[in-house]
């Protein structure tokens, strides 16, 4: 009787969760190995995610991806307190441009809490009947050599290093593993101790700061209120400045204001009411006014976009995969991380069906991985490096030239998604990873764009309120802003 096939899983994140999800169907076991405690029971936030404080958003294009993966997601966020939003339509878009009309539903958004999603998923990926959660448990190096992995070495988080094993720990085997472990990972320090050389890394980094607060909405403001994106403008040349309110369980609004250089919120309750009032538009500081705050501001800097081309190394280890912000981390902005971990992990189950759990397609499993998240890294590097003091790192010396040659026409293309229903479905089936970026270069796009810049389309002055989203802002705060 042959040996079960086993996947290891390092790291318990939407990414690691969803990779998970991809290989059961095509091993005997797996096992999620995760450093921090997570409960089952209930939403909980892992101290080992920088972004878990922070508004997250899961576009249409990674919710269809999370479906494929572990069907009933949607309604099991939705039951759980979560809300769906339909893009445009319950959503209030600035631009650089300007204002965006809120057009019928073309994509859709889940909002919610990251520990809620994380906990849906957990429990939706531990109910499968060959995956196991090995939480509280540290990984500390891959168990192998250059030419195949075959495990993994593992020890309880706290645990006194003594012992046998690399680093004091236990070695689990596993015809393959994954790593998932973020932008932590150790992944390039593993592979240097198998003599491979370091894989090439680009960074792009606008040294963006996020600052958020959660707040009580007034009324029904959580349940009907846009959600709104406030970008910076920047053709003016000066750091930026951005604002975001989602909706989240329990009547509440997540309010992220991030700055880049020069520009970064603070985290004291006055400083985050001042930096709401420096924005473009006073939208997110009236909305700020009008509510109740709940929780005190925290912050995070941990936004530096940063590849890592593994798919490029002239040798790569039979037997290992990597996903999510092991691989590919993005500056959050954009809403796009959790979208790209579902399209990868979507990516990954699809080699999986065509050539089943093979240890020598790792290669190739890597690069289908690594092509899965080129739009949405193509998307948040060419905004980042049109700022200020934005850092550059990367072995491509075009980069920077090619994203100022789009420049010019993602300027014309946002004044005319603001005014446009077809352009704007375009750039938004892009944006939410439904579509890929090449749409945008379809005739009738570009048609679209050239008409409205010949005859001087201008986005909205002010954003679309409803009468009643202007009702909730005219509902007196509950309580004054506190430390």
């Amino acid at each position: 009787m042959s040996e079960p096939v086993r996947a290891v899983v390092l790291g318990g994140s939407v990414a690691g969760l969803l990779a998970a999800a991809a290989v059961a169907p095509y091993v005997d076991e797996v096992a999620v190995v995760e450093r921090d405690r997570v409960p089952l029971d209930m939403p909980a936030a892992r101290t080992g995610v920088p972004q878990a404080d922070h508004a997250h958003v899961l576009w249409s294009g990674g919710v269809r991806a999370v479906e494929e993966l572990l069907p009933g997601t949607t309604e099991r966020v939705l039951a759980a307190g979560g809300r769906r939003v339909a893009v445009q339509q319950d959503m209030l878009l600035m631009s650089a441009a300007g204002w965006s009309e809120r057009f019928p539903e073309t994509q859709f958004m889940l909002t919610c809490g990251r520990p809620l999603l994380e906990w849906v998923l957990r429990r939706a990926v531990v109910a499968l009947p060959n995956v196991s959660l090995l939480d509280g448990t540290a990984a500390t190096g891959l168990s192998g050599s250059a030419e195949a992995v075959d495990g993994a070495w593992v020890r309880p988080r706290d645990a006194d290093a003594a012992g046998s094993g690399r680093d004091g720990g236990e070695r689990l085997p596993a015809a393959l593993v994954v790593d998932a472990t973020g932008r932590g990972s150790a992944l390039r320090s593993w592979l240097g101790g198998f003599g491979l050389p370091a894989a090439e890394e680009e960074s792009v980094d606008s040294g963006l700061t996020y600052t958020t607060r959660i707040f009580r909405a007034p009324g029904d403001g959580a349940a009907t209120f846009p959600v709104v994106s406030l970008y910076a403008d920047h053709r003016t040349g000066k750091p930026a400045r951005n604002g975001l309110v989602v909706p989240v369980e329990g009547d509440r609004w997540m309010v992220s204001l991030s700055g880049s250089r020069g520009a970064r919120p603070e985290a004291d309750a006055e400083g985050f009411a001042a930096f709401a009032r420096s924005l473009r538009h006073p939208l997110v500081s009236r909305m700020v006014a009008a509510a109740e705050p709940l929780t005190d501001a925290r912050t995070t800097r941990s936004t530096r976009n940063r590849r890592l081309r593994y798919e490029r190394m002239a040798a790569w280890p039979a037997g290992l995969l990597v996903v999510g912000d092991a691989l590919s981390a993005l500056n959050p902005a954009y809403g796009h991380g959790m979208t790209a971990a579902a399209r990868a992990a979507q990516a990954l189950r699809a080699e999986l069906s065509a050539h089943g759990p093979a240890p020598e397609r790792a290669r190739q499993a890597v690069a289908a991985v690594s092509a899965a998240v080129d739009d949405p890294w193509l998307w948040a590097t060419s905004q980042d490096v049109r700022f200020p003091d934005c850092r550059i790192v990367s072995g491509d010396p075009g980069l920077a030239e090619r994203a100022a040659a789009r420049a010019g026409f993602a300027d014309l293309l946002q004044v005319a998604a603001s005014r446009d229903a077809g352009v704007n479905a375009a750039m938004t089936g892009v944006m939410s990873m439904s579509e890929p970026m090449s749409g945008l270069e379809d005739p009738r796009v570009v048609d679209a764009v050239r008409a409205a810049a010949a005859t001087g389309a201008k986005p909205l002055p002010q954003p679309r309120l409803s009468g009643a989203d202007l009702a909730v802002l005219r509902k007196p705060a509950r309580t004054a802003v506190r430390g």
